[in-house]
This record gives structure tokens, sequence and C-alpha cells, in this order.
């Protein structure tokens, strides 16, 4: 389903659409290290719904107690939020570039410096959450870890908002599932809730910023962007769960894996949770040529 051209749609104001996203920041930020309940004892309930979980509907699935079901589940949910940590440093580092370019007193760049604020309450939480939910924040594999590196430096406009918007929309997506789902731990569904609020705020700003910056891209710069957000969709999408959550529940890590990514459950809940992205980036023609080789390798097109 890829889209020839942008669709002819005027953009919006850029000072309008920081200055509602500044009054609502005022209205509804939130502090949660006061506003969670982070001595609350685990209740031995769901980390994320187990439809989610990489090796739901496997043989694997099928070898493990009800018990180490849901440990695996809180496990994994925990993984997420490690990458999502992992690709908000990212995010927060671009962003500051981003202002470092333009004017300071503009709201568009008051904005920016509201969301990077935002994104560092969201990186302490995540990072409690995970500790919480008995995990640890397992580091990202040096490949990938070089590429993040690599793509906040040298990252622009359509590149900054597009990748950000991806990363916003699938954990989006994920976390309005689970914030009122009495099947999910208190602790998970206080910072969905949490994420969920400020996100909002944060996913209008990427998108808006990227359709503006697409729209005056040319043909070179075009096709680089649609490489490097494949790219970018890739690495993200396939290290949402680390191998060593496997381990814990008393699964080969290079088995599990395998399996995982193979799953036609997993690959069908990641086309769920991205395809609003996806038809968003899809329509404005970003995501063709290699780079829609990546998207489909990533299971966000699929099967």
């Amino acid at each position: 389903m890829s889209a020839a051209r942008t669709p002819e749609v005027e953009p919006t104001d850029r000072e309008d659409i920081a200055k509602r996203l500044l009054r609502g920041s005022a209205k509804a930020s939130y502090d949660p290290l006061v506003q969670i309940d982070w001595d609350a004892p685990l209740k031995d309930l769901w980390g994320m719904r187990p439809e989610h979980v990489s090796l739901y509907g496997t043989h694997l699935w099928d070898r493990l107690t009800e018990e180490q079901r849901r440990e695996l589940s809180r496990l994994e949910v925990a993984s997420t939020m490690a990458t999502g940590i992992w690709f908000e440093t990212i995010l927060m580092q671009m962003l500051v570039r981003h202002a470092y370019h333009n004017d300071p007193t503009s709201l568009h760049v008051q904005y920016a410096y509201t969301e990077i604020a935002d994104e560092c309450r969201h990186t302490i939480m995540f990072a409690k959450a995970i500790e919480r939910l008995g995990s640890r924040a397992y580091r990202i594999d040096p490949l990938a870890h070089a590429l993040g590196r690599v793509f906040k430096a040298l990252a622009h406009g359509p590149l900054i908002f597009g990748g950000a918007l991806f990363v916003e929309e699938i954990l989006d997506r994920l976390q309005r599932e689970m914030m009122n789902d009495e099947s999910i731990e208190p602790v998970v569904r206080s910072t969905s809730r949490i994420h969920v609020i400020e996100e909002a705020r944060h996913i209008r700003y990427a998108r808006e910023e990227f359709h503006r910056d697409w729209r005056r891209r040319g043909p070179v710069n075009r096709a680089y962007s649609r490489l490097v957000l494949g790219v970018v969709a890739y690495f993200s999408a396939t290290r949402l769960v680390h191998p060593k959550v496997y381990a814990r529940v008393g699964l080969d890590p290079r088995e599990a894996r395998r399996v995982a990514r193979r799953n036609p459950r997993f690959i069908d809940s990641k086309t769920e949770l991205s395809r609003k992205v996806v038809s968003t980036l899809d329509t404005a023609g970003a995501i063709s040529g290699i780079g829609r080789r990546f998207w489909r390798r990533a299971g966000l097109l699929g099967r």
C-alpha cells in the first residue's frame, strides 16, 4: 500500500500548534516520582496482554506454566520500556540539536524544550518501573547502539520527527490498551496512563513537523530519508524484547528469539500496533523502495 506522493494539505500554523501544546502541558503534566506508588507490591498479574507477548501461540508458550507466562509478560514489557529509554534518549539529543538551530523565543522551540523535560521524567519513570517489575535495563546490542549514535548525530527534520512518530505511536497504542485493564500490573497501568496523556502532545508535535518538513524536501533527500527511516523502524521493532528475558523463565534465549521472530501472532501484533503510523508515513510517501523492505522484515507490514 505505497502512496505515490504527499497529499496536498495545507500545513498548520507552527506557532499556533505550539501554543496549544504548551497550554496542554501547563494543564496536564505529571511527576511520576510523586504520583505513582512505587512501594505497592506486585500482584502477579500480566505485564501486557498475553496476545502481545512474543511467544504467544507457539510451542514454547505451551511449555510455560501460567505463572511463567505472566512473568514473561512482565519481563517483556520491562524490555520494551528499556528500548523506549534508548530511543527517547536519542530523541532528546535530537530535539536539543533541533532547538539549537532555531529561535528560542519562538513557541515552537519552547515546546521542544517542554517535550525534552517530559522525556526526562519518562526515562526515570520507565527505569523505576523496570526495577519494580523485577527486571533489568539490558544493554542494547553493540550494532544498534552504534547506529543510534550515528542517527542522533546526523538526523535532520523528517528523520527526527518521522523516527519519533514511529516509536511514540507504537508505545501509545500498546499503552492505551493496558492503562485501564485490570488484568495488568498497577505499576504498568500507572506508567502507561501518564505516558499516554503526555505523549499525545508529543505525537501531535512530531506529526505536524514531519509533514511540514517532508513537503519541502527534494527527491534525493526523500529517498535517503525513506531508507534511514526503514532502518530505524527495523532496529527499533526488532529490539523490543531482549533475549535475556527468555532465560529468566527457563527458555533457551537463541531458540526463543528465533521462534519469536517467526511467530505469526507476534508479527500480527506488531503490525496492528504500528498500523496508524505506517498509514501516516506511507500516505506521505515515506515508506517505499529499499526502506520498505526493512519495514516488512521487522514485521510491521503484515505477513
